[in-house]
């Protein structure tokens, strides 16, 4: 066997293994949809949930798979869980359509494939808005003076 015979079965080997251990290292490393908003709201406090916030202030949206839906505001996260989230799909799309500059618990986002064309999944309606911020640092106190003496 010679040597070029020899690279060429170590690099088609050495490729294989690398395609079949591909799926174990990405299943291991797949979050519960629980544990991905538990990470996505880490270090942040829940704050009494509103009906609407102001579209012009959204940075970007994520969904949760059948979870909810996450919109960055900057330093404030709002999180969205509809009554019947089963479509929601991290792959998919959200297309809204508001009547103003509000994304409201009465408005409803539909979901469309990101593959095959753009095709229309479902919707879900809303729910409440859930504030999550970060805290605010507590003052520590300076010490006391020492007793005059």
């Amino acid at each position: 066997m010679s040597v070029r015979s020899m690279l060429r079965s170590a690099a088609l080997a050495g490729g294989a293994l690398a395609v079949l251990a591909a799926p174990a290292l990405s299943a291991r490393e797949r979050l519960t949809p629980d544990q991905e908003l538990a990470k996505i709201v880490k270090d942040r406090v829940a704050g009494k949930p509103v009906n609407c916030i102001n579209m012009t202030q959204i940075r970007s949206t994520t969904i949760i798979d059948k979870t909810a839906i996450v919109y960055d505001m900057g330093g404030t996260i709002y999180v969205n869980r509809p009554a019947y989230p089963q479509s929601l799909d991290d792959d998919d799309i959200l297309v809204t359509k508001t009547w103003g500059s509000q994304l409201c618990n009465v408005d409803i986002v539909q979901l469309a494939s990101r593959t095959g064309g753009m095709w229309w999944r479902g919707f879900v309606g809303l729910g409440d808005f859930v504030p999550y911020t970060k805290p605010k640092p507590v003052p520590v106190a300076a010490p006391a003076p020492p007793p005059a003496g």
